[in-house]
């Protein structure tokens, strides 16, 4: 059973799939195990039981409790931990459990841990666990110049965030996930991807985050310069998304899997 749609926020197309994918199981006990302000006004919006939010970084929880703060009952709570320490959330279980690109993401908090990252969870799932992740989109020789802009922009922001001392998101392939997956003692159920088309406000956000990052760069010509070519790459993405509709590369993608 879900909330009313007229109670409902809009939905993204990946979180349409994954109810799609639940059909008529119950949610249950909910596990957002990455959470953030988009996850968690979604996670919200279902007919759970209760539900725990895990998030790396204090700040991110204190947005994450805001962003739900009308909504949220007293069994739910929202959790600040390391899916790499071995007591978060130990011995705990969960019917549903969502991993919303909490791949990638989590190699800034635990560099280097996701080939055990499903093997983590797997004790906490009881009935299903839903994987949203990106294809990868810094590597490669991209065909079309949209590609060619969408790469450039993500190296620019990751060697911002190098540069700063800070570590840059690992995307995985879809085909590594659901590989890990099922070394970890899951059954996949389930794959889809979707074709991406970024906009303005993936470009502006991409290109804002650095701003912060180049100012703690002791060598201020190198930030100068860096500066430059963020604005640069700003400008060349802006003026493709206009003419074109947007940035038309990549995919995103959803994973169903069931503990065996």
């Amino acid at each position: 059973m879900q909330a009313s749609s007229q109670s409902r926020p809009a939905v993204s197309g990946l979180f349409r799939e994954i109810e799609k994918l639940h059909g008529d199981l119950p949610w249950g006990a909910f596990l957002d195990a990455g959470t953030g302000t988009h996850s968690i006004g979604w996670v919200g919006s279902l007919a759970t039981e209760r539900w725990t939010a895990v998030s790396g970084v204090e700040a991110h929880a204190a947005q994450t409790a805001d962003a739900i703060a009308t909504k949220r009952r007293s069994t739910d709570r929202i959790v600040v931990g390391n899916w790499a320490d071995p007591a978060l959330l130990a011995g705990e279980r969960y019917d549903t459990v969502l991993a919303d690109y909490l791949l990638g993401a989590i190699d800034g908090f635990a560099p280097y841990f996701q080939h055990r990252l499903f093997a983590r969870l797997r004790p906490l799932v009881c009935r299903r666990l839903y994987v949203v992740g990106l294809e990868p989109y810094v590597t490669g020789d991209p065909e079309t110049e949209a590609g060619r802009l969408v790469r450039e922009i993500g190296r620019f922001r990751d060697a911002c965030l190098l540069l700063a001392g800070e570590q840059p998101y690992r995307e995985y392939p879809a085909q590594w996930a659901v590989d890990h997956l099922e070394a970890s003692g899951y059954r996949v159920i389930a794959a889809k991807r979707f074709a991406n088309r970024y906009k303005d406000r993936f470009v502006n956000s991409q290109i804002d985050m650095c701003a912060p990052r180049l100012a703690r760069i002791a060598d201020r010509d190198l930030s100068a310069a860096l500066g430059m070519r963020g604005e640069a790459l700003r400008a060349e993405a802006l003026a493709h998304v206009a003419r074109e509709g947007g940035l038309r590369h990549g995919f995103d993608y959803v994973l169903a899997a069931e503990p065996v």
